[in-house]
């Protein structure tokens, strides 16, 4: 089983987003799904990354050679993301179909409220004071509280800020992560088994 990650920022996300699924795909019963993550064409922000237009030329590229896309971009307050990914699915999957004999699925999650925040999820050192409704609910939670833990974990100056340092040891609680992000997380799990039992793929 192939999974191609979709990012609108693959430099910074996918030391994040990587280890994650991967972590997911083991909880699903899948540990020997091969999980990369798309770098061609490199996306730009949220917008190229919701853009028909550029998911079609990626479907183009790896569709004979992937079973499940997954496009994981940030909410950043934005309700209005989830609509845009639900259009996107729709025109996607519809391609997908039109295309390809063999059961393909594209999804698309949107993070509560930054991607940096699964990682966090996974952390269970975050200061006492600090109230996981309050960081789920912040717009800007990579400002507001990871760049403010990664220093406490002398991460800064480390690659990407830590990213992938802290997403490794997160995926070791994935189930952690699960629990905390029933929105994002727990919503994507669920999608990705479904569609498994439904293409005949039973987990």
């Amino acid at each position: 089983m192939n999974i191609l990650i979709i990012l609108e920022d693959f430099v910074n996300d996918e030391s994040m987003v990587l280890p994650i699924v991967k972590a997911m795909m083991i909880a699903i019963g899948k540990p020997k799904a091969r999980v990369t993550v798309c770098k061609n064409p490199r996306l730009r922000g949220h917008a190229e990354a919701l853009r028909w237009e550029k998911i079609q030329e990626i479907l183009e590229r790896y569709g004979g050679m992937t079973d499940l896309f997954l496009v994981c971009i940030d909410r950043d307050g934005n309700k209005d993301r989830r609509a845009k990914l639900d259009g996107l699915e729709k025109k996607a999957q519809e391609f997908l179909a039109d295309k390809y004999q063999s059961p393909k699925k594209f999804l698309g999650e949107n993070a509560w409220q930054e991607l940096e925040v699964w990682v966090l999820a996974g952390c269970n050192d975050l200061p006492k004071s600090w109230n996981w409704s309050e960081i789920r609910a912040e717009s800007k939670s990579k400002k507001g509280y990871f760049v403010q833990f990664a220093e406490q974990r002398s991460l800064l100056t480390a690659r990407c800020q830590g990213r992938g340092i802290l997403a490794v040891e997160a995926a070791k609680r994935y189930d952690r992560i699960r629990q905390r992000c029933p929105e994002d997380i727990k919503n994507l799990e669920e999608n990705i088994r479904e569609w498994l039992a439904g293409s005949g793929n039973e987990v």
